[in-house]
């Protein structure tokens, strides 16, 4: 729950009952999920171990929103086998109870897919392509997705993952192409992440895709987020593009943050963005808690500003000529300055009866 909207309700939270509840639907803080018809939400999945409240994932809970706004809620859930959840873990089942959390979200809170980020951290970042993927066959799309820390598949990641950053699995067995190959065929999840990241970006008619990892993640290495950008990017090229020239391409959108860090942007005519940001540091957990977590999901809330609105025009004696606009003034406007005057217009109650037909142009992720 937001910090500013638990101020307001301290009183009527702090007299419910604490600890698990049997139905979520009767407490305060999802009457005011459901009752805020401006709410936003974001959905994570966490990594492989633990539960919800392991480690840096609390601490990540209220760096998300960073204080911008009162109506951002997070909704993170254990996976089957994990925390208190119960059942065996398995690919096809931490999707589909990904799924389901979606499913919850959009038809039991009723928060629609254009105010819903879907946020993944190691682990969370396979689920989280799944699930995407699962929805865009629906013609479903959400506000935007951020993958922090993710891997392309569990046959690269067995190659070069280590525990803890320091006990590796099979990167001993490397000097062994066909002994690491052999190991890795007994396992049997394969959590293809790059061809269901593909897959989504080919079908969704807009994308808005945060890609972060850190130099100093010693247990998923940052190279894993070439391979995720690469698959994203090649899903908005019709006939698909090597790495040579898609590194080319690259190149031009990207801006050295310096000693290794970089973000990269790769933008597309119809309305698909990607956005790659290496970071220094931030080790495999501790990112979730940083400064381009938090802008990643503000960015992402805010373009959901940035979509076709009809409305009427405002009169008030009380406003400034200037908050008389055509749609040509609208688009040189910053989306910031728009969000205010928007309000103003709102709030003055009286109305003209023409109606205007406006884009905001997203500049949110530029």
């Amino acid at each position: 729950m937001p910090l500013g909207l638990y101020a307001k309700h301290e009183s009527e939270i702090l007299r419910q009952p604490s600890g698990f509840v049997d139905d979520i639907s009767l407490t305060k803080g999802f009457e005011l999920l459901r009752g805020d018809p401006d709410a936003r939400l974001i959905i994570n999945f966490h990594g492989t171990f633990g539960n919800v409240a392991q480690g840096e994932r609390t601490g990540s809970y209220r760096a998300m929103p960073d204080g911008s706004t009162s109506n951002i809620h997070i909704l993170a859930i254990d996976y089957r086998g994990f925390g208190r959840s119960t059942g065996f873990p398995t690919e096809e089942g931490l999707i589909t109870d990904g799924i389901a959390a979606v499913d919850w979200a959009m038809k039991v809170a009723k928060v629609p897919s254009s105010r819903i980020v879907v946020l993944g951290q190691s682990l969370g970042t396979a689920v989280a392509c799944g699930v995407i993927e699962h929805f865009a066959l629906q013609g479903i799309e959400f506000a935007g997705v951020v993958l922090v820390a993710g891997f392309t598949d569990v046959s690269d990641l067995l190659a070069s993952y280590s525990i803890a950053g320091w006990i590796p699995l099979l990167s001993p067995l490397r000097p062994y192409p066909a002994l690491q190959k052999l190991f890795i065929s007994y396992v049997n999840d394969k959590w293809p992440s790059t061809s269901r990241l593909m897959n989504f970006v080919q079908i969704s008619k807009r994308v808005r895709l945060f890609i972060i990892h850190a130099l100093d993640d010693y247990e998923i290495p940052w190279y894993h987020s070439q391979g995720l950008f690469a698959a994203a990017a090649n899903g908005t090229m019709d006939s698909g593009i090597d790495m040579e020239l898609l590194e080319k391409m690259k190149a031009r959108n990207t801006i050295d943050m310096g000693d290794g860090a970089f973000i990269s942007t790769w933008k597309t005519g119809n309305d698909k963005i990607i956005r790659q940001e290496v970071v220094g540091h931030g080790a495999h957990s501790t990112v979730l808690t940083y400064a381009p977590l938090s802008l990643a999901v503000v960015s992402l809330i805010r373009s959901f500003i940035s979509c076709s609105l009809i409305f009427q025009c405002t009169y008030s004696t009380s406003l400034p000529m200037r908050h008389f606009w055509s749609p040509m003034t609208l688009e040189s406007l910053p989306l910031d300055v728009l969000c205010l005057e928007f309000s103003l217009l709102f709030e003055s109650k009286t109305f003209l009866h023409t109606c205007y037909y406006i884009t905001i142009t997203d500049s949110s992720m530029l």
